[in-house]
């Protein structure tokens, strides 16, 4: 298991003020913490980086964005703390993208699971392919989607977030989420969604970077307590994954 949770990496690059950061982990581009804690100190870097105007998230593959947590990592926890700092590792991410002062558009290629969705919710602007379908898992493995929570219900609405959490194994399609506010477009091919990216961030590359920051903190203007909204969702997931209802669904879960 320790040798899973090493691999993975995050890869950057600036081209014309443009940084991509780009995520990989073997199992469907999971994020385990070490990983997490390299994408939210990427994402911080790259905002303090006089070089870069813009920023494109994205994960490597073409099959899945992101599984979410790891499962591995997740039934090795054994105490409150080791649960916190665990669950600490997605609210980290989103904090990172609301505290950029630069524009993050997200690339969403395949599906998102759990914390994905909170990845997907967390930057400015996010564009999809049709095969991007969205499900918050994590009511089916005994715990609650409470760290995404607060990301996913700002950009889609209490009533759709709400039917992500209690509809648990149900996966809602791209088309679904694009209606909900999630997607901002999408399309049919990741041919098709690099080229509207490209257009779209050549056209921001090129606009005052004072004022897409002053922007920016008029759209995540009311979000000022998340370092302790979210802290406080990570001591509620990290307890509740201790308990032996939770660890049987996740054993469950991982041999189905």
């Amino acid at each position: 298991m320790a040798d899973i949770l090493e691999q993975g990496k995050v890869q950057t690059s600036i081209e014309n003020g443009i940084a991509t950061i780009e995520f990989y982990h073997p199992l469907s581009n999971s994020l385990p913490g070490k990983l997490l804690a390299e994408v939210a100190e990427t994402i911080t870097k790259m905002g303090a980086n006089d070089s870069v105007t813009i920023i494109v998230l994205k994960s490597s593959g073409e099959r899945a964005f992101c599984a979410g947590a790891s499962f591995d990592e997740l039934i090795s926890i054994n105490d409150i703390e080791t649960g916190k700092v665990f669950f600490s590792g997605f609210a980290n991410v989103i904090n990172a993208c609301r505290k950029c002062p630069k524009f993050i558009i997200g690339r969403v290629q395949g599906k998102a699971v759990g914390g994905g969705v909170g990845v997907a919710s967390a930057v400015d602007y996010c564009v999809a392919t049709k095969f991007a379908s969205v499900k918050l898992s994590e009511l089916a493995v005994g715990i609650g989607p409470f760290v995404v929570g607060p990301a996913v219900e700002r950009k889609i609405g209490t009533s759709a977030m709400s039917q992500l959490a209690i509809d648990a194994t149900e996966w809602q399609t791209a088309d679904w989420a694009k209606q909900k506010g999630l997607y901002t477009e999408v399309y049919d091919s990741v041919e098709e969604m690099d080229e509207g990216i490209e257009v779209l961030v050549t056209k921001l590359s090129k606009s005052n970077p004072e004022a897409m920051r002053l922007l920016k903190q008029v759209f995540w203007k009311g979000t000022e307590n998340w370092d302790e909204l979210l802290k406080e969702r990570a001591a509620m997931s990290g307890e509740l994954v201790l308990s032996d209802f939770t660890k049987n669904a996740i054993n469950k879960f991982k041999n189905k």
